[in-house]
């Protein structure tokens, strides 16, 4: 058997990129696809892996990527990592405009990019006897929260595309495995919810206590993709310790309760 390789999306910052990391360590060759060129070359370099720049909301582009990985050698993992949200405003008041690049992002990519590779990963369970399909999903496609309506939408949407593409793929040497974090501090996520400004952004981990980080992510997927081949791990939900629900977290030290509860 050839070396096994991986596609990971949305690889140019915070899991994505951990998770190239990650499997570059684990012996894996990687393709990271983002749309930022520069910071794939950089990414390139400190590790080892291939690149591909695509913006996978256009379909010519996720074609190019398709046509390049057949070009190029087996596939036998996915993960769909690219993502991402705007805004905490109200579904009354937010824009479409924002709800609109959400679904593109969170769904209509996911699918592009799953519709495009799933051939070239059926060829790859035949030699490695199973072949992955890793969707970073989010606790908000499981638990809604205010503030969160075109986010939770979009990723309630991801959550079931992945349900029904297990239901399909049924029978195939195929896993499907959904990681769906909490919250985890990266360098981009919130600022590009808040629009750019950094103050509001660093003011969604201020008081928490330990936060996930990107590679926390990382190791979880790396780990689901090395079971023996007859397990899946259809679901995986990450949180830090701080974090009971998408509106309930822990702020300050984490301390035993005198008495219980």
């Amino acid at each position: 058997m050839s070396v096994l390789r991986a596609v990971v999306t949305g690889a140019s910052s915070g899991i994505g990129e951990a998770t190239v990391r990650a499997l570059r360590a684990a012996g894996w060759d990687v393709v990271g696809v983002a749309r930022r060129e520069e910071r794939l070359r950089a990414l390139a370099e400190q590790t080892g892996a291939s690149v591909f720049v695509a913006d996978l909301t256009v379909q010519a582009d996720v074609d190019a990527l398709r046509d390049h990985l057949a070009e190029t050698g087996p596939v036998h993992a996915l993960v769909n990592n690219a993502g991402g949200a705007k805004g905490l405003d109200s579904v009354e008041a937010s824009a479409i405009d924002d709800w609109a690049w959400m679904f593109e992002v969170n769904v209509l990519a996911l699918k592009r990019v799953t519709s495009a590779v799933l051939p070239l990963l059926r060829r790859g369970a035949v030699d490695r006897g199973v072949a992955d399909i890793v969707n970073v999903t989010s606790i908000a496609g499981h638990t809604a929260y205010a503030g969160g309506g075109g986010y939770n939408a979009a990723k309630f949407a991801a959550h079931a595309l992945t349900e029904v593409l297990r239901l399909e793929l049924n029978g195939e040497p195929l896993r499907v495995i959904e990681v769906a974090p909490g919250m985890v501090r990266t360098d981009e996520f919130a600022l590009v919810r808040f629009g750019g400004d950094r103050a509001r952004a660093d003011a969604v981990y201020d008081d928490v206590p330990e936060p996930l980080v990107a590679e926390d992510i990382a190791a979880v997927i790396v780990d689901a993709m090395l079971k023996p081949r007859h397990v899946d791990l259809d679901l995986i939900v990450v949180k830090p310790v701080a974090q009971a629900a998408p509106h309930r977290l822990a702020k300050g030290e984490l301390t035993v309760r005198e008495g219980g509860a």
